[in-house]
C-alpha cells in the first residue's frame, strides 16, 4: 500500500472507533448512577461506623460538578466498552504489516494482559474500602468528612488504573524477553526487588491492621512475577534450541 492509501485506511479506523466509542459513552453516561453508588460505599460505610451521617458525604462544590464527574466517568468507561471496537480496528490496521509469528505473539500477548488488566482493577476495587476507612480514621472526633467529588474521583481511578497496570507488568517482562531486550535470568535475577516493590506496594493499598490483605496482593504480585520470569526462561531455552540446530554441524559440534 502506498502512504496515501496508508492514510485513508488510518482515517476510515479512527473514524469508525471514534463512532464506537460515543455510542459506548452515551451507553455508560446511563449507568453512572450505579456506578458512582459502588465506589462511593466507602463513605457511607465510614459515615455508619463513625456514627456521623450527614457529616462524612460526597461534595459537589460547583453548580457543573455533577454533571462534569458524570461525563469523566462516562468517558473512562466508554473507553472499557469500547475497547473490543478500537482494540480491533487497532489489529486490522497493523496486522498486515506483521509476520505469522509477530501475530502469534500479539495475540498472546493481548490475551493475556487485557484479563489481568481487569483482574488488577478488581483487586484495585477490593482495597480501597480499606485505604478509604484507614484515610478516614484521621479526622479528628467531631470534624466533617466532606469528600470533593471531582477528586475522590481521581482517587479511585487512578488507584485502579495504577493496580491495573501494576497486573500486567509481568506481561510486558515476557514481551521484552521475546523481543531479545531482556533474558529470563535478568529478569529472574531481579526477585529480590520484585518481592520488596510487591510487599512495599502491598503494604500502601492496605490498611496496616489488614495483614491478610497485605500478604494476599503481594502473593499475587510476586506470583506472577515468577510466572514472567518462568515463561522467559522457557522462551530462552527453546531459543537457544532453535539456533543451536541452525549451525552447521562441524560447529554445534
Amino acid at each position: 500500500m502506498s502512504l496515501g492509501q496508508h492514510l485513508v485506511e488510518l482515517k476510515k479506523r479512527l473514524i469508525i472507533s471514534a463512532i464506537g466509542l460515543v455510542a459506548a459513552m452515551v451507553v455508560a453516561f446511563l449507568i453512572t448512577d450505579p456506578v458512582l453508588s459502588l465506589i462511593t460505599e466507602p463513605i457511607r460505610e465510614v459515615a455508619e461506623s463513625r456514627g456521623e451521617a450527614g457529616r462524612v458525604e460526597l461534595m459537589f462544590s460547583t453548580v457543573t460538578s455533577g454533571f462534569d464527574l458524570r461525563l469523566r466517568m462516562a468517558f473512562a468507561l466508554g473507553i472499557l466498552m469500547a475497547a473490543p471496537i478500537w482494540m480491533w480496528q487497532i489489529w486490522a490496521f497493523v496486522t498486515p504489516g506483521l509476520t505469522r509469528k509477530e501475530i502469534r505473539y500479539t495475540i498472546g500477548f493481548v490475551g493475556a494482559a487485557v484479563p489481568l488488566f481487569f483482574a488488577g482493577c478488581a483487586t484495585g476495587l477490593l482495597v480501597m474500602p480499606n485505604i478509604v476507612t484507614l484515610m478516614a480514621g484521621f479526622v479528628p472526633d467531631g470534624a466533617a468528612a466532606f469528600y470533593d467529588a471531582s477528586y475522590y474521583y481521581d482517587f479511585v481511578f487512578k488507584l485502579l488504573l495504577f493496580v491495573g497496570v501494576a497486573y500486567v507488568l509481568p506481561v510486558f517482562l515476557v514481551a521484552l524477553n521475546l523481543a531479545g531486550i531482556i533474558s529470563g535470568r535478568a529478569i529472574l535475577g531481579g526477585w529480590r526487588i520484585a518481592v520488596i516493590v510487591a510487599v512495599v506496594f502491598a503494604a500502601l493499598a492496605t490498611p496496616p491492621a489488614d495483614v491478610a490483605s497485605t500478604f494476599i496482593l503481594a502473593g499475587i504480585m510476586t506470583v506472577l512475577f515468577f510466572a514472567a520470569a518462568g515463561l522467559s526462561l522457557l522462551f530462552d531455552r527453546r531459543r537457544a534450541r532453535r539456533d543451536q540446530a541452525l549451525l552447521p554441524p562441524e560447529i554445534a559440534a
